[in-house]
């Protein structure tokens, strides 16, 4: 059993937690994840690690409520314990020797480019972080991002909060003002890693995207995770879980990947309303 020492509501749906796992804290890097249960006859599900204390021996999740795991995984509390907590699995994000980076984050695919950023300024890189929210509502992690970036800009699509657009906004800012990036380390929703790639490519910077939204049990089995690459004009197929998460993303199939994602929204849907519906009833979480 694995002990969550902190927990906290980032926004509506999003929420933080602090692990006692001690081994994973140890050997975590940026851009890995776990697999978790939260009881025994539960489902495994992936998550990046978003930071990790080694000295007390406790890893950091951010997940958001989509499906009946995550809701259950919501009503712990602080002093609860899970089932399992399995890691670090995944390649860490290439960072060594990169002097200028810019990290674009969406929604709650900002919890996975902060540790990223966070490890990128940690060995001296300047880092400019790009981060984008519908509204205000759901803006997470934003001192955070202040604390490692040596330039921040929030966007929200509304215009509630920062500047009012999507990220590529200031990303075509930053590229057309000759900015010399080594690479653009992208993590959010698919479409927008899509336009961020699409923005990038008549600059020829080199754009990293995070696969981590399309996995689902982290280890190959589903095939949920699979990705047709185009590789030297040869088509290849491989899984973000255990080939990624992160890939070049000039080579990723942005709309089969997309494409795929949807065939599973209702299931989620359907079982998060199944899962909040036997809570009411006073069925055991």
């Amino acid at each position: 059993m694995y002990k969550i020492v902190r927990r906290k509501n980032l926004n509506p749906t999003v929420t933080q937690m602090e692990i006692e796992a001690p081994l994973v804290a140890k050997k975590a890097l940026a851009g890995q994840f776990i697999i978790l249960r939260v009881d025994e006859e539960g489902e495994r599900i992936p998550l990046t690690v978003a930071g990790t204390n080694p000295e007390e021996g406790t890893v950091k999740i951010i997940f958001q409520i989509v499906g009946a795991t995550t809701e259950k995984l919501n009503l712990k509390p602080a002093g609860g314990y899970i089932s399992d907590f399995v890691g670090p699995l995944g390649t860490p994000t290439h960072i060594k020797g990169l002097k200028r980076v810019c990290v674009v984050g969406g929604g709650v695919g900002c919890a996975i480019a902060l540790p990223v950023a966070e490890a990128l300024k940690a060995q001296g890189t300047r880092v400019t972080s790009l981060i984008g929210f519908r509204s205000k509502d759901l803006l997470i992690l934003e001192d955070e991002f202040k604390n490692c970036s040596d330039s921040l800009t929030v966007m929200t699509d509304d215009g509630s909060y920062g500047r009012q657009g999507n990220v590529t906004l200031p990303l075509k800012e930053l590229l057309e003002a000759v900015e010399k990036f080594d690479m653009i380390i992208t993590i959010g929703p698919l479409v927008m890693m899509k336009f961020v790639t699409l923005t990038a490519k008549p600059y020829g910077v080199p754009v990293t995207a995070s696969m981590n939204p399309i996995m689902i049990d982290g280890t190959g089995m589903c095939g949920g995770c699979r990705l047709t690459l185009n590789v030297g004009g040869k088509k290849v197929t491989k899984f973000a879980c255990v080939d990624g998460p992160d890939f070049n993303a000039y080579e990723i199939d942005f709309d089969e990947a997309m494409s795929r994602g949807r065939m599973y929204f209702d299931f989620e849907r359907k079982a998060h309303e199944a899962a909040c519906n036997l809570l009411k009833k006073g069925g055991k979480n």
